[in-house]
């Protein structure tokens, strides 16, 4: 099969979605699919208001359009809310094409934090994008209730994976990690205002805070917070060994959808500690971690847990699961190229 999957998010953007769809790609290849991504990269853009590191690009639909006429696309996905894949919806729409779409962020959460805008008007602009969508693919039965309930009926479900090759309990540790005071707690993902992480950093637990990552309000929380390790962004072999030299992953967001860095963690041996809500919620068990509205007891409480079951338990989080899961949601658009 051929699949064009048009997403606003690709490399060089270091996130979740973009980790998802580059790892559901490798998969569909190694399945023996033919894939074409369609991503900002070769159009016009410009910076993301107050979030500058992410780039908006922009093109015509006619544009996207020829480009998947003349990839023969079996079959249309959208996998963001931005300008392109708006462009390719409404090519899509006027030709009659179906196509599915996915729900990877809390887009009304992540506006509220940045904008005065209410998340009840950025609520009717996702179900404005969605509603035409043969299916909406979703992460957790979590965000399957909400998109339902706001309207969106025609949700399927879609997991994640763990790329368990760089993602093992038995690789080599980060150099710096074990001579820093025990217990080391160590947070994983961009840095920014939507991922909460000041609240773990003013947290009063004693041992050491590590930040991997990097985004738009690194340099404030190291003015603010100069006593935490602050490394940077990671991949690869070097973001496993940074799992691996922790005693607990502290994931304070309260608006992802999923939290891929939480399966990666446990891959790894570690253990999490997070909020009751949604993304942590769908992924973590009292037996891997623990979720408190009290970060320093959720923390508490995952360091008791055993290394060796937060390994097993990740095991059901596997990417040609997933990729079969998406496979099956797909819909096939040739009848309706030829009606057009």
């Amino acid at each position: 099969m051929r699949i064009a999957i048009v997403t606003d998010a690709w490399a060089p953007q270091v996130n979740g979605v973009v980790r998802t769809l580059q790892a559901l790609r490798g998969e569909l290849e190694r399945m023996g699919h033919e894939v074409l991504v369609v991503a900002p990269d070769g159009f016009p853009s410009m910076p993301c208001p107050t979030y500058p590191e992410i780039r908006l690009a922009f093109a015509p639909s006619a544009r996207i359009g020829r480009m998947l006429e003349r990839f023969g696309a079996d079959a249309i996905h959208l996998a963001t809310e931005g300008p392109l894949c708006l462009a390719a919806r409404r090519w899509c729409l006027s030709r009659g094409l179906p196509f599915t779409t996915a729900y990877h962020t809390q887009f009304p959460d992540y506006v509220a934090a940045r904008t005065p805008l209410p998340t009840s008007l950025v609520w009717r602009y996702i179900r404005w994008f969605h509603a035409p969508a043969q299916a909406v693919l979703a992460s957790t039965p979590t965000i399957e209730r909400t998109l339902r309930a706001h309207g969106l009926p025609q949700v399927r479900p879609w997991g994640r994976g763990v790329d368990r090759a760089l993602f093992r309990p038995d690789g080599p540790r980060d150099d710096a990690m074990p001579a820093l005071p025990r217990p080391v707690q160590l947070y994983v993902g961009r840095v920014a205002v939507e991922k909460n992480i000041e609240a773990f950093l003013a947290s009063g637990r004693p041992g050491s805070k590590v930040v991997v990552g990097d985004g738009p309000a690194l340099e404030g929380l190291r003015r603010r917070f100069p006593e935490v390790h602050f490394l940077g962004a990671r991949s690869g072999e070097a973001l496993g060994a940074a799992y691996r030299s922790a005693d607990v992953f502290v994931f304070p967001s309260r608006t992802d959808t999923f939290g891929l860095v939480m399966a990666e963690a446990l891959a790894c041996g570690l253990p999490v500690a997070a909020y009751p809500v949604t993304g942590p919620a769908d992924v973590v068990t009292e037996e891997v971690g623990a979720l408190d509205d009290d970060l320093n007891a959720a923390v508490a409480r995952a360091l008791t847990r055993d290394r060796a079951a937060c390994v097993e338990y990740a095991r059901r989080f596997d990417w040609r699961a997933s990729a079969e899961q998406f496979l099956a949601a797909l819909a096939p658009v040739g009848e309706w190229r030829t009606a057009a």
